[in-house]
This record gives structure tokens, C-alpha cells and sequence, in this order.
């Protein structure tokens, strides 16, 4: 599998993005950003592992997927439990047991976020799809795109929750009115 060039992959990387609605909303507010809620130690792969050893470190570490690396930690891609079916199917569909290696099966055009991103963008980029985790990239001097984080759902969730974005907002008290006293227009609050 040959990997795009790693300055287009980080061009493609999400930097910015408001919301639909024009809000800023109570989490972007606070500026939160990817380099802020990323998980820095990652599992990661390297494009010449075997497959079976990936599906074995996937098991092992109870993760559904890790950045794909090569020198220097530029990212190459994902390799996830979504691929891993996909190794399954053309195993099956080849009668022959699972085999190859990663960087044949990895997703060279898995979403990306910058270390920049912020907490909102995110969201809605978990949102809108149907992976799990976001590698955080950073761009080197050179144009190369090194694997610096990872933020995942939990992350982003975990970082609203300690915001307090799920805490009631706190009403005014209303009056008190005893309308079986008098009518709503003359009404006395208690």
C-alpha cells in the first residue's frame, strides 16, 4: 500500500471548524483544544507488522485501534477493528488464513485533528462519524506529520463532563403565585 505524501495527509488534517448553528456553546467557551484532552502514551503499529501480531496487540492492550507510524512517528494511517474485519473477509474469501501486514490494510485517509482543534470541532467530528478515535497530529519544519496524540470519545466526553457542560443550569427563582387567591394580572408574589 503506498501512503500519501504526509504534507497533502496534514493539509486534509481538521484545524477549525464552528458550529452549524453559529454558537460558540459552553464547551468551545472554555478553549479546550486536542493537545489539551489527548492520551500521549498510544499503542502504535508500524507498517510492517503482521497482521495476526496487530490483531494480537489490538486484544491485548483491549483497544479498537491504533495510529499506523513510520520514522520519526509520521503517521501513515489507522489500523482498527473495522479493518480488522475486512482482513477476516478476504481471508474467507481467499481460503487462506489471515495474513499480510498492516501497513497493506491500514487507513492512510483516517481523520485526523490538529494539536489546535478545539473541543466543539471534535465533538462534532465524532458526531458526524463513525470512528472512534482521532489521531492529533502535529506538522514538522520538513511538511511531515508526526503522531503526537490520540483523543478518543472518551476523551472529549470526559473533558465536557469535567467542564460541568451536563449540569443543570441554575433557574431564577420564579414568584410564587396563589392564583386561587386572586387572578394572574393582580397577583402578589409570596
Amino acid at each position: 500500500m503506498s501512503f500519501p505524501n504526509t504534507a497533502a495527509r496534514f493539509a486534509r488534517t481538521v484545524r477549525t471548524r464552528a458550529p452549524r448553528n453559529g454558537s460558540t456553546g459552553q464547551v468551545a467557551a472554555r478553549g479546550l483544544r486536542a493537545a489539551d484532552v489527548m492520551t500521549t502514551k498510544l499503542i502504535t503499529l508500524h507498517p510492517d507488522t503482521p497482521v495476526q501480531e496487530a490483531i494480537g496487540t489490538l486484544l491485548k492492550h483491549r483497544i479498537s485501534g491504533a495510529p499506523v507510524v513510520g520514522p520519526g512517528r509520521t503517521f501513515l494511517g489507522v489500523f482498527s477493528e473495522k479493518i480488522c474485519m475486512r482482513v477476516l473477509l478476504d481471508a474467507a474469501a481467499e481460503q487462506v488464513p489471515c495474513c499480510g501486514t498492516v501497513g497493506q490494510y491500514a487507513d492512510a485517509n483516517a481523520r485526523t485533528v490538529a494539536e489546535d482543534t478545539d473541543l466543539l470541532t471534535m465533538v462534532h467530528l465524532f458526531n458526524e462519524g463513525r470512528f472512534r478515535r482521532l489521531p492529533v497530529l502535529r506538522e514538522d519544519a520538513d511538511g511531515t506529520a508526526e503522531v503526537v496524540g490520540q483523543v478518543s470519545r472518551r476523551d472529549v466526553l470526559r473533558a465536557a463532563y469535567d467542564l460541568g457542560t451536563f449540569k443543570p443550569q441554575r433557574e431564577t427563582p420564579r414568584p410564587l403565585y396563589l392564583s386561587g387567591v386572586r387572578a394572574a394580572d393582580d397577583a402578589v408574589p409570596v
